[in-house]
C-alpha cells in the first residue's frame, strides 16, 4: 500500500483513526486483564494443590529439619539465577510468548518427576526431591520478570492497586478451596496408609493447572506489547544508575525483611505435622485460614494503596507481622492457632501488595523487567540465607526455657525459633521503614487517615453511634 504525504483522505477518517486505536488498546487491555485474572486462578491452584505440600511430601520422604531449610532456601537462589538468566536472554531474543510457553510447560513436567521419586530413590528421596524442586522453581522463575512487565501494563497506574488485589483475592478464594480439596485427599489417603496416592491426585492436578496459566500468559503476551530494554548495560548499572536511592533502600528493607520471616517459615509445617500431630486436614485448615482472610482484606488493602500509597501501606502491616510467630509460644490449641494464622492472613494480605506494588511504582516501563528481576533476586537472596539460618538456629535453641521459678516447655524448640524471628522482623521494621519515600504523588484528603479505612476496623467505626469525623468516606 502506498502512502501519500497529501491528506486527501476526509477528515471522518482522519478522526477515527486514533479512536479505533484507542478502542482496539482499551479492549486489548480488558481481554488481558481476563486473563490475568484467570491466571490468578490457575497458579493459586497449583500452589494451594501442589507447591504448599511440597513440606509434608519431604516428611513422608522421611526429611529432617536441614533437608526442609534446604528445599525452602536451595531452590529460590536458582530461581535467582533463573530470573537473573531471562533478563538477558530476553535481550538477544525478544520472544516473551515462547519464554513463557517453555517455562510454563517445563514446570509442569516437573511434578511428573517429583512423584516418581519414591520409586527411583526411596534412601534419597529427601535429596531427590531437593533437586527436582530447584528445577521447579528455576524453570518457574525464567519466566517471572516477562510476565510481571506485561501484567503490570494491563491497568493504569491509579487502579493498579485495586486490580492486583482483585487478582490477589481470586488467588486466595482458589487457594483456599485447592487445600481443602488436597488435604482431603491427603487424609483419606493417609487413612487408608496410602499416602502416596494422595499425593499422585493433587500433583498431577498441580500440573494440570500450572498448563492452564502457561496458556492465560500466551494469550497476554499476544495482546500487550513487549516494552523494550532501554539499557545496554548489566544489573549492576541498574543499581547504579537507574534505580533512585528510595528504591536500592526499599530492596534492603525487602530483602532482609524475607530473611527475617525465613528465619522460622519453613518450620512451621514440621512443628504442626510432627511436633503436634496434626493431620492433613488440620494442616490444610490453618493454610487455609490465613487464605480466608486474604480473601476477605485483599479489597480494602488495595484501596489504601491506591488511595495513601503503598509505602502507607507498608508502614501499618510491616509493624504488625513481627508479633504473629510470637503466638505459637502461647499455645498449642488448633482453634488458638487457627485464630493467629488467620490474622496473620490480613497482614500479610496487605504486606505482599504493598511490597509488589512499590516495586512496580518505582520503575519506569523500559526498566520494569530488569527493575522486578533484581527485586526477585533481592528477595530470594534473603528468603535462601533465612531458611539456612534458621535450621542451623534450630540445632542450636534449647526446647525449654527457665528464668527463677517460670518454667516454659513447648512441644520443641521450634516457638522460641518463631520468636527470634519475630524479634528481628520488628528490629527491620523500626530501623528501616523510615528510610525511603513513596513514589507516587498521592492526593491525600485533609480528613482521612489510613488506619480508619484498615479491614474490619472501618465497618466497626461506621456502625458506632457517633461516627468520627476522621473516619474517610
Amino acid at each position: 500500500m502506498n502512502h501519500s504525504p497529501s491528506f486527501s483522505a476526509s477528515s471522518s477518517h482522519q478522526v477515527s483513526l486514533p479512536d479505533e486505536s484507542d478502542s482496539a488498546g482499551h479492549e486489548a487491555k480488558a481481554k488481558s486483564q481476563g486473563y490475568g485474572v484467570r491466571d490468578a486462578a490457575c497458579q493459586a491452584a497449583a500452589q494451594g494443590g501442589g507447591e504448599h505440600y511440597f513440606s509434608a511430601f519431604a516428611l513422608l520422604l522421611q526429611a529432617s529439619p536441614f533437608h526442609i531449610a534446604i528445599l525452602s532456601a536451595l531452590p529460590q537462589l536458582v530461581g535467582v539465577v533463573a530470573q537473573l538468566s531471562s533478563v538477558k536472554l530476553l535481550r538477544y531474543l525478544r520472544l516473551p510468548r515462547r519464554l513463557l510457553l517453555a517455562g510454563g510447560l517445563a514446570q509442569a513436567c516437573c511434578w511428573l518427576l517429583i512423584l516418581s521419586l519414591p520409586l527411583i530413590g526411596p534412601h534419597y528421596g529427601p535429596w531427590l526431591l531437593i533437586g527436582c524442586a530447584m528445577l521447579y522453581f528455576g524453570f518457574g522463575h525464567v519466566t517471572t520478570p516477562v510476565w510481571n512487565s506485561l501484567l503490570v501494563d494491563v491497568a493504569e497506574d491509579d487502579g493498579r492497586g485495586a486490580y492486583f488485589a482483585r487478582r490477589a483475592r481470586t488467588t486466595a478464594l482458589t487457594s483456599f478451596l485447592a487445600l481443602g480439596l488436597a488435604g482431603a485427599i491427603l487424609t483419606l489417603g493417609q487413612r487408608w496408609e496410602m499416602s502416596w496416592l494422595g499425593f499422585l491426585i493433587i500433583f498431577l492436578g498441580a500440573a494440570a493447572a500450572r498448563m492452564g496459566a502457561t496458556s492465560c500468559q500466551a494469550h497476554v503476551s499476544r495482546l500487550m506489547p513487549m516494552h523494550r530494554l532501554d539499557a545496554p548495560h548489566g544489573f549492576r548499572h541498574f543499581w547504579a544508575h537507574a534505580a533512585s536511592g528510595d528504591f536500592r533502600r526499599f530492596l534492603l528493607f525487602s530483602g532482609l525483611m524475607h530473611f527475617a520471616v525465613l528465619l522460622s517459615g519453613p518450620f512451621f509445617v514440621m512443628y504442626l505435622l510432627r511436633d503436634l500431630h496434626w493431620s492433613y486436614l488440620q494442616y490444610a485448615g490453618w493454610m487455609a485460614s490465613s487464605i480466608v482472610a486474604q480473601f476477605l482484606t485483599l479489597g480494602p488493602w488495595g484501596r489504601i494503596g491506591d488511595r495513601y500509597g503503598n509505602k502507607a501501606l507498608l508502614g501499618m502491616t510491616a509493624s504488625a507481622v513481627p508479633f504473629l510467630p510470637m503466638g505459637y509460644l502461647l499455645s498449642e490449641h488448633y482453634l488458638f492457632l487457627l485464630t493467629v494464622n488467620f490474622f496473620g492472613g490480613v497482614i500479610w494480605a496487605g504486606l505482599s501488595l504493598g511490597l509488589q506494588n512499590y516495586v512496580f511504582d518505582s520503575l519506569r516501563p523500559q526498566e520494569r523487567t530488569r527493575g522486578v528481576a533484581l527485586a526477585n533476586a533481592v528477595n530470594a537472596v534473603g528468603w535462601g540465607l533465612g531458611a539456612l539460618t534458621g535450621s542451623w538456629l534450630a540445632a542450636l535453641i534449647p526446647a525449654e526455657l527457665s528464668i527463677g521459678s517460670w518454667h516454659l516447655a513447648p512441644a520443641s524448640n521450634l516457638p522460641f525459633l518463631f520468636c527470634v524471628s519475630g524479634g528481628l522482623r520488628l528490629a527491620i521494621a523500626a530501623s528501616l521503614l523510615r528510610t525511603f519515600a513513596e513514589p507516587r504523588r498521592i492526593a491525600v484528603p485533609s480528613q482521612g487517615h489510613p488506619v480508619w479505612e484498615l479491614p474490619f476496623l472501618k465497618p466497626l467505626m461506621a456502625r458506632l453511634p457517633r461516627r468520627s469525623s476522621r473516619v474517610a468516606p
